[in-house]
């Protein structure tokens, strides 16, 4: 009796290793798709009234939980029932990964600065102008940071499935859920954070007082304001670099011939630049599929939009 408890507990704490390990190293491959999710739904909240920051942060959330009550699901019956296609599902989250990333990179060629700031003036006028329906404005910012959230929780999804793959059920069934609960409450805290950053930065400014720790809060409320603009520039710049690498990653990884073709260059490269050999070899891997991705996509868009006449 006692050993067999014995063997229960160590079994138990097998499987608790398991899942911290794999937990561990799913986060890492998803922290790509984190920076950008951060960036991007920060950006997406952003022009509501300042009181109504954080409830649409809160709605935003709530369907990011619901995203991954579906995704979770889904990826372990395809896990169950159809593993073979977890390679092909990774492979399409990493090319739409690069794909993302390089539309950011070429924005400025195919979104000309005319239109953006068209799109940030209609957007103050909104605010501005009491004939506008508020209420709807907010909804439809939830319902395109949901949607937007969908696409990202998927990537990360699928990245954590592809860790997982091979493992027990009831690993798959603890790490992808761990990874849904954690990423989702990380992500959303840190988005309410971010967008109410700027605001105690001018909360702290404004403090009244003479004495020294008065002064220090003042400017440490001005530091913050200026640097919340700047803070936002480099989520996006970190977001779409990672974006490159774990999307080019999962590309090189899923052609096995390309991928000891990396392994041996490194390791003729040395020690110093074996190291980092890999980590070029899959940005510039994700930058050439995201530049196919989007030169297929542009294609396609024009083939399908209407001629004049």
């Amino acid at each position: 009796m006692a050993s067999s408890l014995f063997a229960l507990i160590d079994d138990i704490a097998t499987v608790l290793d398991d899942v911290a390990l794999l937990t561990k190293v799913a986060a890492k491959k998803t922290a790509g798709v984190l920076g950008d999710d951060l960036a991007l739904n920060a950006q997406q909240v952003s022009g509501v009234k300042v009181d109504r920051e954080l409830p649409v942060v809160w709605a935003v959330a709530k369907g990011s939980f619901l995203n991954k009550a579906i995704l979770v699901p889904v990826a372990l019956t395809i896990s169950a029932f159809a593993p073979w296609a977890v390679t092909p599902l990774l492979m399409v989250g990493g090319a739409f990964l690069c794909y993302e990333g390089f539309e950011k990179l070429a924005h400025k060629f195919l979104h000309s600065r005319a239109e953006d700031e068209a799109r940030e003036k209609k957007l103050l006028e909104a605010l501005s102008d009491s004939s506008v329906d508020l209420v709807a404005v907010e909804k439809d910012k939830i319902r395109g940071a949901i949607r937007t959230d969908f696409i990202l929780s998927a990537e990360i999804i699928a990245i954590t499935l592809g860790t997982v793959q091979a493992s027990p059920f009831v690993t798959q069934v603890v790490v992808l859920s761990g990874i849904a609960i954690v990423m989702t409450a990380g992500v959303y805290g840190l988005v309410a954070g971010i967008v109410k950053l700027d605001d105690a930065g001018l909360y702290l400014s404004q403090k009244p007082g003479n004495s020294g720790a008065a002064r220090l809060r003042r400017s440490l409320g001005r530091g913050i304001v200026l640097t919340a603009p700047w803070l936002m520039k480099a989520l996006s710049v970190a977001g779409t670099a990672a974006m490159f690498l774990v999307g080019g990653g999962i590309l090189t990884h899923g052609v096995p011939a390309l991928h000891h073709a990396i392994e041996a260059l490194a390791a003729r490269a040395g020690s110093v630049l074996g190291s980092v050999t890999p980590l070029l070899a899959d940005a510039l891997v994700g930058m050439l599929a995201g530049a196919l991705v989007l030169g297929a996509v542009t294609l396609v868009q024009r083939m399908r939009s209407p001629k004049p006449g």
